[in-house]
């Protein structure tokens, strides 16, 4: 990715550009479990909720990708953040997520978390599972057949995590 990428907290001028991203994704219901038809506001409400920070990619204006970092649980689970990655369907596969992701690990030492944990990583996103484990996170668990993808039926969901 060019080193002109810039991440940076998203602002509510961001939603119409969040919602390009995570609208087909969401509706392509392949690597989420949200409701497929979730309406604009309900989407945006969720990603860009009160309980999380949401960050945006962007070069030159262009946004390219959208992420939340939250405490994964609350309370004596609060020390472990999880986080949510989507990337434009055209800016896939140049290092995009990769660059959000390590924004989001950076973000997190400084938040004070101690670890990151994916709680629902569909197991056929291949892309996803490796490019996190290229990252440093481990496969810590395996929900035998936890989502309904559209296209291949009931899938694993993956549990990975990583210390901070």
């Amino acid at each position: 990715m060019s080193s002109d990428l810039l991440i940076r907290p998203a602002t509510p001028s961001d939603a119409a550009a969040i919602w390009r991203i995570i609208g087909p994704t969401i509706c392509a219901a392949e690597t989420y479990a949200l409701p497929s038809d979730f309406s604009e506001a309900d989407a945006l409400a969720y990603w860009l909720g009160t309980d999380r920070e949401t960050f945006i990619a962007e070069v030159e204006g262009q946004v390219l990708g959208t992420y939340y970092i939250r405490p994964n649980q609350s309370g004596g689970g609060s020390h472990v953040c999880n986080c949510g990655y989507m990337t434009a369907a055209d800016a896939v596969g140049k290092g995009v997520a990769r660059a959000m992701c390590a924004h989001s690990l950076h973000h997190a030492r400084e938040a004070g978390f101690r670890a990151m944990q994916f709680n629902f990583v569909v197991s056929t996103n291949e892309r996803a599972v490796r490019l996190w484990q290229s990252l440093g996170f481990e496969i810590v668990g395996q929900v035998p057949g936890a989502f309904r993808h559209p296209v291949h039926g009931y899938v694993d969901a993956l549990v990975m995590h990583r210390a901070l």
